[in-house]
């Protein structure tokens, strides 16, 4: 079976909200093995919902609602659908009940509009709301499964989890299951890697490999289908081993990882700590890797040193570094690197120098980034950088290149 997603709100064709809804449902979908055709957006107009209705209808076998199912007059979801199928809404005193205890519990006083969220169209299996108040649903008619779910993700994601997979599981009867992995890239532009795997891409069927680029790194979402999981996992592994053996190297993390995520786990297996000297990304890599649960195992502290003195004065940098070859130099990357660990005791020292721009400074073009990794033991190492981007985003790639450099060396001492 394959279904459609429309999401109704006029908040979101207004760019107010983001529609992580259809994300969401997505992914669980596929764990059940029904496949997602259309993403649909309408906005809280009755004569658009139809229209939207009667468009997916031709196309999917399951149609699933968000939003719409609230107390207010451009709250019309569930009004729409009714007259579409000629069924009644009707209370449910259930909803009902909840909706009332809520207004009780939170010593509020009820308004008669809200009464409407506990309505629910005739005949349908209800799908208790146990963090909000409208109900979902889930009605079969003639060839269709029509699925109403409340816009809110704390609303809905639960919801669905817990009671709408179930009801929708039974109804569809799917006899395959879908299994995804995303293979996370960095280091190797999109053009490049497909080039890599062209063959494999253009050869696939079953599984399916889907490249996709990101900020500054790729990705590909492999997928397999099977009624077996465990074929589909197997399946899935043969092909990640064809990419791995072409591109392999550049392969970093797996699904929703990033490179701060890994980074930070590797530190943590081989109990490293590591401190930053910051002056092109002005504490981002700090700021990152905090923002991280339970880096304060891994990172002691650093320091942001935008200015020449602070560079000098605190990080201890050579005043001749600085006047003979300048802030942005790979002499001023090392000795950032190297001091920032010895001041902080930390087993690994990185540091960021660059120019992010608009303009260019030390008569260097804007991207021009270094970044030295010192590692307690060993050599230290400067990357030099020649980006192109905003200043923004030179920042945030300086940032992710020198987690990669990180991850990359450890991993390479680890498997030598």
């Amino acid at each position: 079976m394959n279904a459609e997603i429309i999401a109704v709100g006029s908040e979101l064709l207004l760019g107010q909200i983001v529609n992580t809804n259809a994300r969401f449902i997505s992914q669980e979908l596929a764990g059940l093995g029904i496949d997602v055709y259309y993403h649909t957006v309408v906005g809280d107009n009755p004569d658009r919902l139809k229209a939207a209705i009667t468009i997916a209808e031709k196309r999917s076998d399951i149609i699933i609602f968000t939003g719409g199912l609230g107390p207010t007059k451009d709250d019309l979801t569930k009004e729409t659908i009714a007259r579409h199928l000629g069924k009644q809404l009707v209370m449910d005193d259930a909803a009902l009940d909840g909706i009332k205890l809520y207004f009780k519990r939170t010593n509020r006083e009820m308004t008669e509009n809200n009464k409407k969220q506990a309505l629910i169209l005739e005949g349908s299996h209800v799908l208790p709301n146990d963090h909000g108040m409208a109900p979902g649903m889930l009605l079969k008619k003639d060839a269709h499964l029509y699925m109403l779910l409340p816009g809110p993700p704390k609303e809905m994601e639960p919801m669905f989890s817990k009671y709408g997979k179930q009801a929708l599981s039974a109804e569809a009867d799917s006899s395959s299951i879908l299994v995804s992995r995303v293979l996370r890239f960095f280091g190797i532009g999109e053009a490049a890697l497909e080039t890599e795997i062209i063959d494999l891409i253009e050869a696939q069927s079953n599984p399916t490999i889907a490249p996709l680029a990101g900020d500054g790194e790729v990705t590909l979402r492999l997928t397999a289908k099977h009624s077996d999981e465990a074929v589909a996992v197997s399946m899935l592994d043969e092909v990640e081993k064809k990419i791995g053996e072409r591109v392999g190297e550049f392969l970093y993390g797996y699904d929703q990882s990033s490179l701060l995520n890994e980074l930070t786990k590797l530190l943590k297996e081989k109990k490293l700590t590591i401190t930053a000297a910051e002056s092109l990304t002005g504490g981002m890599f700090q700021q990152n890797i905090t923002s991280i649960s339970g880096a304060s195992s891994v990172f002691k502290g650093g320091i942001v040193c935008y200015s020449n003195e602070v560079k000098h004065q605190i990080l201890q940098v050579k005043q001749e570094t600085l006047e003979k070859y300048g802030a942005v130099s790979e002499q001023c990357a090392q000795e950032l690197a190297e001091n920032a660990g010895r001041i902080f005791g930390t087993d690994i020292g990185i540091s960021f120098t660059g120019v992010a721009g608009p303009e260019e400074l030390e008569g260097k073009p804007v991207g021009t980034v270094y970044i030295g990794i010192s590692i307690k033991g060993k050599q230290t190492v400067v990357k030099k950088l020649t980006l192109s981007g905003t200043r923004t985003a030179n920042r945030g790639r300086a940032v992710k290149y020198g987690c990669y450099y990180i991850l990359k060396m450890l991993r390479t001492a680890q498997n030598a």
